[in-house]
């Protein structure tokens, strides 16, 4: 457990990320700033700044991943921020079906993205939600997934309870689905069959703008990431402001070159996409930790691990992640799967196996953010696209 003083509940420490109120602003102090500093950019950029959809509309969709994600602390923080009854009771939306739709694809992102496919898109499209607004409410389940990670994990870090959320009664429409492994993707390239190391392609469901289509404030929201041939980039271009927090966001917490090792921030990544099952994000960060860590073989059984899934895609049973893997790798594997549930269960025994093979505090939040960060990575490219096997040359 933390020495930090515990004068701070899990309410204050969400409090103390989105506004640098000072309660709990010993909780923040292994978080690296430029962490924060974004983090609080992409809720301004989400919830602040004018949007598609009116912010009562968003606060509530918020509401809806964190009943869906069982976090008490966001569920209470959005509602009261004015989060639209309407869209928070459990109650169908019959009345509306333009919301419904909306709803419903914040159930299915919240708890099942690699069930997401192209007709949950096109059922949004087809009650009058424009590309701009698909890519809003990926974002915004994507964030909160994120926001949620952070706080758990800060709040299991200084050994404090979370209060939980009830999750909702209705059944999403994805019960039932399998995620889609090989076959063809609309355009009739190749879908991946398994995890890999290799490289992918990835194409998006909905219409991107054209590098010549691009302003400068959607060229300048991910040009520390990509050039603007990347059709990934082009497409979360349509949301500039949440675009540009999450590209600094990511680079605040993969690129420094002190606290934990590159390696095992990208081996986090590589486990967060394993639960998720986003083969994409998976490929490229599993590449990357076998890169810097010279460990190809450890990086391949964890790709090569099976997870037993439910009908809602969920796999109880993350232990497999961890076999072959020695002690520290094991417990980094452990602990971003556990993060990573749809239902984040990460608790002091795994913070306790991760201080047993040294790793300090600020070490340790880097896992947590990168862990985090990838719950929502993996919620956009599950959600706007397919991944699929390079073109024939």
């Amino acid at each position: 457990m933390s020495d930090v003083q515990q004068s701070f509940d899990a309410h204050q420490i969400l409090d103390a990320v989105l506004t640098g109120a000072p309660e709990a602003s010993g909780a923040l102090a292994t978080v690296r700033p430029e962490v924060l500093a974004q983090t609080r950019s992409a809720y301004d950029a989400l919830y602040r700044a004018p949007q598609a959809l009116p912010a009562r509309v968003l606060h509530a969709l918020a509401a809806v991943t964190a009943d869906w994600q069982g976090s008490g602390v966001l569920a209470d923080w959005h509602r009261a921020q004015g989060a639209s009854p309407e869209l928070t009771a459990a109650d169908p939306l019959s009345s509306d079906p333009a919301l419904a739709a909306l709803r419903d694809q914040v159930d299915l992102l919240s708890i099942s993205p690699a069930l997401a496919t192209l007709a949950d898109q096109q059922q949004l499209t087809a009650v009058g939600h424009d590309s701009r607004t698909v890519v809003l409410i990926s974002q915004l389940v994507a964030f909160e997934s994120y926001l949620q990670r952070l706080v758990a994990g800060l709040a299991a870090l200084h050994g404090l309870d979370l209060p939980s959320a009830d999750a909702p009664t209705r059944t999403p429409r994805s019960r039932g689905r399998v995620a889609a492994h090989g076959g063809a993707t609309p355009t009739g390239r190749t879908r991946p069959a398994a995890f890999t190391r290799d490289q992918l392609q990835w194409e998006p469901w909905i219409p991107v703008p054209s590098e010549d289509e691009l302003t400068e404030e959607q060229r300048a929201s991910f040009a520390s990431k990509a050039s603007t041939n990347s059709v990934y980039f082009r497409m979360l271009s349509l949301t500039p402001g949440v675009t540009r927090a999450r590209s600094e966001l990511d680079n605040a917490i993969f690129l420094p070159r002190d606290g934990m090792p590159k390696a095992e921030r990208e081996l986090a990544a590589a486990v967060t996409s394993k639960v998720n099952d986003c083969i994409y994000c998976a490929s490229v960060h599993a590449r990357k930790a076998a890169g810097f860590s010279k460990r190809e073989e450890e990086v391949d059984a964890l790709l090569a691990a099976q997870l037993e899934r439910n009908a809602d895609w969920i796999s109880a049973d993350l232990a497999p992640l961890a076999e072959g893997q020695d002690e520290r790798w094991s417990a980094i594997v452990t602990a971003a799967a556990e993060l990573s549930r749809p239902r984040p269960a990460l608790g002091a025994a795994h913070l306790e196996a991760l201080r047993a093979q040294g790793l300090d505090d600020h070490e340790i939040t880097d896992l947590l953010t990168a862990s985090a960060f990838f719950a929502w990575a993996n919620r956009l490219m599950l959600s706007l696209g397919d991944p699929s096997l390079p073109d024939a040359a």
